[in-house]
């Protein structure tokens, strides 16, 4: 998942929630014995994914009666379109499979449609799934070198060829159709479920996949789930019986915050410029067309 490393100190409030609960981590050498408080913020953080991976699936039956939403194939392709407006400055997503940098964000190389990182386990997941299937394919002799970085920045063992290799690699179509599937099983298909079930339309659908993409599916303190879950501290959801703009709105200010507080000065337009927008316009089924700004750049969905 990539996070951009864009930093733009414009003169933008910070949001700040009331919802924060976590604790800074600390030890203590006289009490050994007990669990520490970065372990129970973990678990803490632990706990908000295990909960909303059995709400997601917990009722089959309702999923299947609701409208297909931002899955229906032409808002799927909107929504890729969006987020790779924030993410490649393009809309023209299928130009990315064979992308690959390092933006200096702390993740290592970050490649691919929707921007997976050496540094954060999901490039890993999907070279490994693609040479279960592909044994020969020319990324399955770097394994090694993106399981010992996995978690940090560093391209220890792989440069210099690495880059070469992805980019080769992106021009085969069964690499293409895994970056496809890494991309639903991991991001799109569990953020699109849990906002059909927290009652959200296409637009919520869309807030949690681009939450998702951008801060991730783990357990970090900035993680989708946590942010979710201090969301629902603030606000009741649509199936809770709340307001779907307010709780949207709750939801974009904690992820705003969370934003600037991992990175100050980070650029936050893909939230204040275009998916503040489209929900202060009231287009909660994301209707076309759309226009929107990203980076200074102007964007339009005819």
């Amino acid at each position: 998942m990539r996070r951009t490393g864009i930093l733009l100190f414009a003169a933008v409030p910070v949001v700040i929630t009331a919802g924060a609960y976590f604790l800074a981590p600390t030890d203590s050498a006289e009490s050994p014995s007990e669990p520490s408080v970065a372990t129970s913020q973990q678990a803490s953080r632990q706990d908000a994914k295990t909960r909303a991976e059995k709400e997601r699936s917990a009722d089959d039956k309702l999923i299947a009666s609701l409208p297909p939403g931002l899955a229906a194939p032409g808002k799927k392709e909107l929504a890729q379109r969006i987020v790779a407006s924030a993410e490649n400055s393009t809309l023209d997503w299928r130009s990315a499979y064979g992308y690959i940098e390092d933006i200096g964000d702390g993740q290592g190389y970050t490649a691919g449609v929707i921007g997976f990182c050496t540094g954060t386990n999901d490039l890993l997941t999907l070279v490994e799934r693609y040479t279960a299937d592909h044994p020969d394919n020319g990324l399955a002799e770097y394994l090694p070198a993106l399981r010992a970085v996995d978690g940090t920045d560093s391209h220890e063992g792989l440069d210099p060829g690495f880059t070469a290799a992805w980019k080769a690699e992106a021009e085969v179509p069964a690499f293409r159709e895994a970056q496809l599937a890494e991309r639903d099983r991991s991001y799109f298909d569990p953020a699109v479920r849990l906002a059909k079930l927290d009652g959200l339309g296409t637009l919520g659908q869309f807030i949690y996949f681009d939450a998702m993409v951008y801060h991730g599916p783990g357990i970090d303190e900035d993680g989708f789930y946590v942010l979710r879950e201090r969301a629902l501290r603030e606000a009741n959801s649509p199936s809770q019986g709340g307001s779907e703009k307010a709780y949207l709105d709750i939801f974009l200010d904690i992820r705003r915050g969370a934003m600037r507080e991992k990175r100050p000065g980070t650029d936050t337009t893909r939230i204040d410029t275009a998916q503040r927008g489209f929900l202060y316009d009231g287009n909660l089924q994301l209707r076309t067309p759309l226009e929107w700004r990203v980076y200074g750049e102007t964007y339009r969905v005819p």
